[in-house]
């Protein structure tokens, strides 16, 4: 049977207020295309169907548009809930769909998935494990709350689901495990955040030990295998959600299986989605200004850096701001500021206090606008978010 593994769709995110809709419905069109034209036999979801526990209407719609568009002609889709998720919102159109090729898994359960294949006359058994956290799992893991002994006992328990889970294997069916977890060698981005990665609901790849032939992983939004017994693997996320993702090529994960068989997954590029860039200008303004002429990274989101020794302007700002509709951030570096900066975290002078004396400096006493100041404040605000994201992914 053909298989084809994919996850994080994220549907209803945005970026820094920018709608990815677009882009979203752009990815379901090219997805449903990828799968007519390799026969696709089985797709598999690994969570994180929405961005949020209460999505918006347009996302529940395009997700049950992509689900309707999927599970045609024979073809099977099986879906698990993320940690962005609300398990029983996912489940919940369960009667709805359950008799026309679509299985949702909201919350960890005792059964595995069984999905017969009309094309082959093969039977494909998931070992289908949404998203466990302790709330979900209904249990308290760990007595007390030291890191360490949280997290070999979430490994012990996420190993004796997947065994019951595994229970029915045999050489006779296609044997496949699927979850949304943070396995232990995993590479994250900042985009998974709130999400708790690298910390105590880790899992030990041990613990999918349970006989599969492959297991698909959501959670971690790079494309990767992860070591460990079989062939163990994350499809990433469609779409780069964040800038720590620049550069990534986004796929989905193909699967020829048979039973008994071994697993060899082949990366299926896509294209849709506007990349995300960072340019990291030490000319200044002007050499922003001629990237911009040239043309360069159309219809990219761009993360802007500009080494400066003078403020800017507010002027400056919003000409930038209409120059290119997918700058998102503008992030002024000045040196003789940074130093300053630094010896002010020291003194406890306020970031307004601090641009203001900067500015009296550099234009011999004026007072800046106060519409600079708020542009200034914003621009720093936006620093300090991305800074506090990627310490807590």
């Amino acid at each position: 049977m053909r298989i084809l593994h994919t996850g994080d769709w994220h549907f209803g995110r945005t970026l820094e207020g920018r709608s990815r809709q677009k882009e979203q419905e752009d990815f379901v069109d090219e997805l449903v295309s990828i799968a007519e034209e390799e026969k696709i036999d089985l797709v598999m979801m690994a969570g994180d169907v929405y961005d949020s526990v209460n999505p918006p209407a347009a996302a529940e719609q395009l997700f049950y548009e992509a689900a309707s568009r999927l599970a045609v002609s024979g073809r099977q889709l099986v879906v698990i809930a993320g940690n962005h998720d609300q398990p029983e919102r996912v489940a919940s159109v369960t009667p709805l769909v359950s008799g026309h090729g679509i299985s949702l898994v909201g919350l960890p359960a005792g059964d595995p998935v069984t999905i017969a294949v009309p094309r082959t006359g093969e039977t494909a058994l998931i070992a289908a494990l949404p998203y466990p956290s302790e709330a979900r799992l209904g249990e308290l893991l760990a007595e007390d709350s030291e890191e360490n002994g949280l997290r070999l006992a979430y490994s012990q328990r996420v190993a004796r689901l997947m065994k019951h889970l595994s229970r029915d294997f045999s050489p006779r069916t296609v044997n496949l495990a699927m979850s949304h977890i943070y396995v232990l060698g995993g590479v994250e981005s900042d985009s998974e955040r709130p999400i708790q990665v690298g910390g105590a609901y880790t899992v030990d790849p041990s613990a999918l030990a349970c006989g599969a032939q492959y297991t698909a992983l959501g959670h971690l939004h790079r494309p990767q295998k992860v070591k460990g017994e079989g062939v163990i693997r994350y499809s990433g996320s469609p779409l780069a959600y964040s800038f720590s993702e620049a550069g990534q090529a986004k796929s989905v994960t193909l699967l020829d299986l048979a039973p008994g068989a071994g697993a060899e997954p082949q990366e299926i590029l896509l294209r849709s989605g506007r990349p995300l860039v960072e340019w990291n200008c030490t000319g200044g303004l002007e050499e922003v200004y001629r990237l911009l002429d040239e043309g360069r990274d159309p219809g990219a989101f761009i993360d802007l850096r500009i080494r400066l020794n003078e403020a800017m302007s507010a002027a400056d700002i919003q000409r930038l701001r209409k120059a290119r509709e997918g700058i998102v951030h503008i992030r002024p570096v000045y040196p003789e500021m940074e130093q300053e900066l630094e010896a002010s975290l020291r003194s406890r002078m306020p970031v307004q206090e601090l641009f203001q004396k900067f500015y009296q400096r550099q234009t011999g006493g004026a007072e800046p606008e106060e519409e600079l100041v708020r542009l200034f404040l914003e621009l720093a605000q936006e620093e300090r978010s991305e800074q506090e994201g990627e310490e807590s992914a």
